[in-house]
């Protein structure tokens, strides 16, 4: 994120699944997943954006590059989040640099679907 005064907060579930949550100064949100985005994880991710949206904010940077694995119901849940967070005129962008979680959303043919971009300076330049 840009030079400034950032605010985080990390919250672990268990040895699966972290998220860190960040604002910079501009008030963009970067929320950094750490571990497997899977069935059991997938649920706590919808309930801790959820929570979080509530306050109501523009830009939601969903950073992948700490995601070791992803399945059918971490996919899942990405949906839901960009969904609902559309609905709340948010836009959610996903960093997802190259490699298997950029094959396995390639392989689910729903990569139109998110804003998707491969670096952070990428994705803070959406934010506009």
């Amino acid at each position: 994120m840009r030079t400034g005064r950032t605010v985080t907060f990390t919250e672990g579930w268990n040895d699966k699944m972290d998220i860190k949550l960040s604002k910079n100064s501009d008030g963009i949100y970067l929320m950094e997943l750490m571990g497997n985005l899977d069935l059991y994880s997938s649920n706590h991710l919808k309930t801790y954006v959820m929570k979080k949206v509530k306050t109501g904010l523009d830009y939601l940077i969903v950073s992948l590059k700490d995601v070791a694995y992803i399945n059918s119901a971490g996919i899942g849940a990405l949906v839901n989040v960009c969904s609902t967070l559309k609905k709340l005129n948010c836009t959610l962008i996903m960093l997802v640099p190259e490699g298997p979680i950029m094959e396995a959303l390639e392989m689910s043919r729903l990569v139109g679907y998110f804003t998707i971009v491969h670096s952070l300076k990428d994705a803070l330049s959406k934010c506009k």
